[in-house]
């Protein structure tokens, strides 16, 4: 079942029950699964790989603005925020923890033989490409410094 029709399904159920929330996070991937297809023309399909960025570029957005939301003191809006962000992620793959991240990246170093942070770029590439969809390159980026730099 592709993405595109869980979040139907899931909508449909929200509608039912008037949940808000969920209908606002739920309107917002199907609006951008739609942008999506289109860009890749005419009844373009999304990849799995590409239904997992999408995703994960909405938590993102949410993120930075729950973030700037925060600092202005918009409790109401960085609400809405959070909401959203726990909706969307329920279709994301498990999330990795920090202490497993640290085991992968350590073993992309190992096997790059990397050692400065100078090689940073090479590390980051290959750790994008082996944890896609289950963390974020933000989280990634500031593992790899903190083995470069060790």
């Amino acid at each position: 079942m592709s993405l595109e029709q869980k979040i139907m399904g899931e909508l449909k159920t929200a509608m039912l029950a008037k949940d808000e929330k969920t209908i606002r996070a739920l309107r917002a991937i199907k609006a951008a699964i739609i942008i999506a297809k289109t860009a890749e023309g005419a009844g373009g399909e999304l990849k799995a790989e590409d239904e997992i960025k999408l995703l994960q570029k909405l938590v993102k957005q949410r993120k930075d603005s729950l973030e700037i939301f925060t600092r202005q003191n918009r409790e109401d809006l960085a609400l809405k925020e959070r909401e959203e962000i726990e909706v969307i992620e329920k279709f994301l793959p498990e999330q990795m923890s920090p202490e497993a991240l640290k085991e992968v990246i350590a073993g992309i170093i190992r096997e790059t033989g990397a050692s400065s942070p100078a090689e940073m770029g090479k590390i980051m590439g290959l750790a994008n490409k082996q944890l896609a969809g289950k963390a974020d390159g933000k989280t990634i980026s500031a593992i790899v410094k903190e083995l470069l730099s060790a």
